[in-house]
């Protein structure tokens, strides 16, 4: 245990510098006392570190040393290598430093570790698009990537749903969700979210911004989603289903299978639930229940159950008449 606090402290004052005792000690939650005792064993085994006193003071390195010693257990290694797996990286255009970090991060490991975290290629493989669909176009993701890693202020064409339109955007961050890639940025003043797919054109300026320092993109993101979601469902249908209809509607997305759990009810037949489902418009849930067939019948509201009704009359009217 001590060791890898050791290693961990050490690894810390390299990336940061400098450190106080009650840093670290709220690092490894451990006392300041042991932090003190840590830092003579790690003087004793030769590592230089000094201590500044003062209000500014803290333990630091001495300038220029830096260690080779990565101290990675293979389960380390291996959570790191899974982290790592080809798609993301190669979109965002990283994949060869990454393959180029992987195999440094190998070979600094000893060979019994090695080749335990070598197994994580072959035994997984991470694919973020949905089924029956195919990735989305990434041409100007890695350009998007720089742009947010360098603070640049970029130019964008985007379609929307309505026109095209232009854009001036400070990019603060990416997301991926379901296979597809997401930008997060400034736009007059306040953060937005775009489609990378939707970009048309792309200019990164050599002007830079300012991020905002207490912008934190995940918890932006998990509050965007949900408000997403709670926009997106604005009205509720009832249906009545079949066992194979709930499996299917539950494939729909994880809103409506939510909502099947919180609000099934049993009917007749036996195995048919009646559940309240949330749906975006009467137009889509159209499309989306019709393709259930005869396993999901609408209930409410009556608006949705007519304009399926009128589309299977019409659809019987059309399979009745010979075909040619």
């Amino acid at each position: 245990m001590r060791a890898s606090r050791l290693l961990g402290m050490l690894m810390l004052l390299q990336m940061r510098r400098r450190m106080t005792a009650e840093a670290l000690a709220g690092e490894f939650e451990v006392s300041v006392r042991t932090i003190y005792r840590d830092m003579d064993h790690l003087s004793a085994a030769g590592v230089p570190v000094y201590a500044d006193r003062g209000r500014t003071g803290g333990f630091r390195l001495l300038e220029g040393f830096e260690t080779r010693l990565t101290g990675l257990t293979s389960q380390e290694a291996e959570t790191l290598l899974l982290a790592g797996l080809e798609g993301p990286a190669a979109s965002l255009g990283i994949g060869g430093p990454l393959l180029n970090a992987q195999r440094k991060m190998l070979a600094a490991l000893p060979e019994d570790k090695r080749a335990s975290a070598r197994r994580i290629a072959t035994r997984f493989h991470f694919d973020p698009v949905a089924w029956y669909r195919r990735a989305e176009s990434t041409d100007h993701l890695p350009a998007v990537a720089r742009a947010v890693w360098e603070e640049r202020i970029i130019r964008v064409r985007y379609e929307s749903w309505r026109r095209l339109i232009d854009r001036t955007l400070a990019p603060l961050g990416l997301a991926l969700k379901s296979g597809r890639w997401y930008v997060v940025a400034l736009a007059d003043g306040a953060p937005r979210t775009y489609r990378v797919s939707s970009i048309r054109e792309l200019e990164v300026l050599q002007e830079r911004f300012r991020r905002p320092p207490d912008f934190d993109l995940a918890a932006f993101w998990r509050e965007w989603v949900r408000d997403f979601e709670a926009r997106i469902y604005r009205d509720r249908a009832i249906v009545r289903a079949s066992p194979l209809g709930i499996a299917r509607l539950r494939d729909l997305s994880a809103a409506v299978a939510d909502a099947i759990d919180a609000s099934r009810t049993p009917v007749k037949p036996k195995g048919w639930m009646r559940v309240k489902l949330p749906i975006e418009t009467i137009e889509h849930a159209q499309r989306e229940l019709m393709g259930l067939g005869m396993e999901v019948e609408v209930l409410a509201p009556k608006a949705l159950r007519e304009r399926i009704g009128r589309t299977a009359e019409r659809l019987a009217r059309l399979y009745a008449r010979r075909p040619g």
